[in-house]
């Protein structure tokens, strides 16, 4: 027997706020639904650890909901299988329970919130859009900040960010003189540093049963499987994790968050694939964790424990979550649709086929993909510097690189993936994220992790067939987008170092890079 609801609720996948409104009283005639669907486990290969994690979160949130006196309706794909997609499923339910009022929290990303508009708007109940309550900035708060096409530079938000919230300032003044400290955070890991890195915290939620549900119904997935998931689903895993952060990563954080090391240990299991980062994305992008709560703890932990955790270590992370993560966000809101569809650079070749196996002799990228597929993690430098870093300078088509980016990592939402991808990885929006392209040789690599020791091609050559690709490929890029980046003065060095070259020293480079284009599928 179904029973009545004068109130449905529709709960998504990455809204699980314990902390939301909507949950500070029971009411038996609200129905909070909660469903795995089809349409959203489909719209791009996603990988399997991806699938799960959400799923899992999803099953822990709606039981915690219960336990807590709210009425919850949790459906699996089996559930969920009849229906096209959501706005039949929806109505299916809205008939089924005699629903009087639809209510939903705004999707972060763009396809799904004008799925719900056009659907709530159709009905011939009351339907009401409400915030996600989780981010620094509400909704309605983002066009102060963000203007469409308009360039936009991360630094100058982070300040206003910082000032507004009071984070890490000292009166009018940011702690300590000054308002960010990259410049300390940039150091490679040495050989004996490396040992001192703490084994990543994991979790071991059991998802065999999810496991059979995405086999069953043949969902596109990549990557490795584990029946043994270890990312948090719950708040308390998620509260777990980000304690361990500030007692044992922390520390170290902003030293060295852009590091970068392939060593394994006598298994040829990596030992340290997470290094000091914080693993924290998922939480945040599912809703487990809100943005202030993880900040908060950080400061906390850095202003109780000095003589452990430095002021460039703090505010290298909090920048990421304040200011980066904020600002991402701004990005996607004031430009969409439109900015799915940009590419400055008219890059249209196709992602090689080893991107979805790890199959290349290149060390660096063979370490960040296998990674990928494996944990379905890399931090910010692999996916800017190393994945997309070969994708910027091999001209590969910016969809591709956005479905590659959205599908095989755990934290991946679009509204978070594709200003980072399109805009600040493949420079596809022309500027509107970054000042430059963020494209290197094989000397960055180098400088900044150990790939290159053990690797089939020389760091060191340029022009010969065992030279490293990204050598070539780097000054093909910047020699064929001369007109776009000549004037730019962070890289007006970069072209008069090009142009001191000969006409007969360019042509080698630029024949070597043709060379690796024709063959990038055996690289």
């Amino acid at each position: 027997m179904t029973i009545k609801a004068s109130r449905l609720r529709l709960l998504l996948g990455d809204q699980l706020n314990a902390s939301h409104s909507w949950f500070r009283e029971q009411n038996d005639q609200t129905l909070y639904v909660i469903a795995e669907l089809h349409q959203e486990a489909n719209y791009v290969p996603h990988h399997v650890q991806k699938v799960c994690a959400f799923f899992a979160a999803m099953s822990a949130f709606a039981q915690a909901l219960q336990q807590a006196g709210h009425r919850v309706l949790h459906l699996t794909l089996d559930d969920t299988a009849p229906f096209s997609d959501l706005p039949a499923l929806l109505t299916h339910l809205i008939e089924q329970h005699g629903v009087s009022t639809f209510e939903y929290q705004l999707p972060d990303e763009y396809r799904l919130r004008e799925q719900l508009s056009v659907f709530a708007s159709s009905l011939p109940i009351d339907a009401n859009a409400v915030e996600s309550e989780h981010f620094y900035l509400s909704d309605q708060e983002l066009p102060k900040d963000f203007k469409q096409g308009k360039r936009h530079r991360m630094e100058a938000f982070y300040r206003k960010m910082r000032v507004r919230f009071n984070l890490l300032m000292d009166g009018e003044n940011p702690e300590g003189g000054q308002w960010n400290y990259d410049a300390d955070n940039r150091n490679k890991l040495k050989a004996k540093d490396i040992d001192e890195v703490p084994e990543p915290l994991l979790f071991g939620n059991d998802v065999a049963d999810i496991l059979a549900r995405i086999e069953r119904h043949d969902i596109r997935v990549i990557g490795k499987p584990d029946s043994n998931l270890l990312w948090p689903i719950t708040r308390s895993q998620a509260n777990e994790l980000l304690a361990f952060f500030c007692q044992h990563c922390l520390p170290n954080f902003g030293r060295f968050q852009d590091a970068m090391t392939g060593q394994a240990d006598d298994e040829g299991k990596r030992k340290q694939w997470s290094l000091y980062h914080s693993r924290l994305s998922f939480a945040l992008n599912s809703k487990i964790l809100s943005p202030q709560h993880v900040v908060d703890m950080a400061v906390y932990h850095y202003q109780t424990r000095p003589e452990a955790i430095s002021l460039a270590q703090v505010e290298g992370f909090v920048r990421q979550i304040l200011g980066w993560r904020e600002f991402i966000r701004g990005i996607y809101w004031a430009n969409m649709p439109d900015y799915a569809t940009l590419n400055t650079l008219s890059a249209a070749r196709d992602l090689p086929s080893w991107f979805w196996t790890g199959n290349t002799k290149m060390a660096c990228m063979k370490h960040a993909i296998e990674q990928s597929l494996d944990y379905a993690y890399a931090h910010h430098i692999q996916r800017l510097m190393i994945t997309g870093n070969f994708c910027l300078i091999a001209g590969i088509a910016p969809e591709q690189v956005d479905e590659w980016y959205l599908g095989i990592y755990i934290d991946a939402i679009e509204w978070v993936e594709l200003p980072n991808t399109r805009g600040m990885s493949q420079f596809a929006d022309g500027g509107i994220v970054g000042s430059k392209a963020y494209a290197a040789s094989g000397n960055y690599v180098k400088k900044m992790s150990d790939y290159c020791g053990n690797c089939h091609y020389k760091v060191a050559k340029t022009t010969e067939d065992d030279a490293c690709p990204l050598n070539a490929l780097y000054w093909h890029f910047m020699d064929k987008h001369q007109a776009d980046f000549g004037s730019n003065p962070r890289t007006k060095m970069v072209y008069a170092n090009w142009n001191k070259k000969t006409d007969e020293q360019q042509g080698l480079v630029l024949e070597r890079a043709e060379r690796v284009l024709r063959g990038i599928e055996e690289l």
